[in-house]
C-alpha cells in the first residue's frame, strides 16, 4: 500500500507544475488526502470491514470534498487535480495513470446489483465537470472533455466532447514513459494540436451549401424581375401603338 501511495505522490509531480515538494503535496493536495483515505478504506472493504471503510471514506469526503466509495477499484499513479465535487461509485474501475479533474462523476444509472458504474482504462484524462454514467467502458488513452456527458462506450484514443458526448478525433499514437505512464499529457483533456469537431465540419458544409443555394435563388429572382420588366415594357409599347 505504501509503495502505491508513493507512486500516487510521484504522479502529482509528473502532471502538476505547481507542485514543489513532497511535503507540500502531502499537506496541501486534497486529491492525495482522498487517495490515502481510499487506499486504507479499500483495504478494509476487501477484508469485510464495511462500516469502518465507509466511515473513513465519509471522513475523507467531509475534509476534501472528494467522495470515493471504498468498493471502487483504482489503479496506480491516479491523480485527482483540485478534486472538489468528484464522485466515484462503488463498482467503478479506474486503471493506471488516470488523471481526473474537479466535478467529475463516475455514476450509476441502475438499481440492480452488479457492475453499474463506468470502467475506465489506463492513461485516461477526464476533464473538469465531466459525467460518466452507467456501466460503460472507457478504453485506454481516451480523453473526456470538460462538462461532457458520456453514456456510451469510448474507444481507445478517442476524445469525447458535448452533451451527449461524441468523438472529435480518432485514435492517436502516444509515447509512453519508462514507468508505463503516458508521456503526452494534455491538461483538462485538451489536445496540444488543433482538433476538428466532425459536427462543426458538417454544419460548416451545410452553411456553405445554403449560401450557394441563396446565391442561386437571388440570381433567379433578378432574372425573373428582368423578365417581368421586359414584359411590362412590351405591354406598354403595345398599348401606345394601339392608341
Amino acid at each position: 500500500m505504501f509503495n502505491i501511495i508513493r507512486q500516487d505522490i510521484d504522479a502529482v509531480f509528473a502532471r502538476d507544475p505547481a507542485a514543489r515538494s513532497k511535503f507540500e503535496v502531502l499537506l496541501c493536495y486534497p486529491g492525495i488526502h482522498a487517495l490515502i483515505a481510499y487506499r486504507v478504506s479499500h483495504w478494509l472493504w476487501k477484508r469485510g470491514w464495511f462500516l469502518l471503510a465507509r466511515f473513513i471514506s465519509q471522513l475523507a469526503r467531509f475534509f476534501t470534498g472528494i467522495e470515493i466509495h471504498p468498493g471502487a477499484t483504482i489503479g496506480r499513479r491516479f491523480f485527482i487535480d483540485h478534486g472538489m465535487g468528484v464522485v466515484i461509485g462503488e463498482t467503478a474501475t479506474i486503471g493506471d495513470d488516470v488523471t481526473m479533474y474537479h466535478g467529475v462523476t463516475l455514476g450509476g444509472t441502475s438499481f440492480e446489483k452488479g457492475i453499474r458504474h463506468p470502467q475506465v482504462g489506463n492513461n485516461v484524462i477526464i476533464g473538469a465537470g465531466a459525467q460518466l454514467l452507467g456501466p460503460i467502458r472507457v478504453e485506454n488513452d481516451a480523453r473526456i472533455g470538460s462538462n461532457a456527458v458520456v453514456v456510451n462506450n469510448v474507444s481507445s484514443g478517442a476524445t469525447m466532447v458535448g452533451v451527449p458526448a461524441h468523438a472529435i478525433e480518432g485514435r492517436e499514437r502516444r509515447n509512453k514513459k519508462a514507468d508505463g505512464s503516458c508521456g503526452d499529457f494534455s491538461p483538462y483533456a485538451i489536445p496540444k494540436r488543433g482538433i476538428k469537431d466532425p459536427l462543426e465540419c458538417q454544419l460548416a458544409t451545410v452553411l456553405k451549401h445554403m449560401e450557394s443555394l441563396q446565391a442561386r435563388l437571388d440570381a433567379l429572382e433578378q432574372e425573373q424581375q428582368g423578365e417581368d420588366t421586359a414584359k411590362r415594357w412590351e405591354s406598354s409599347k403595345n398599348k401606345v401603338a394601339e392608341q
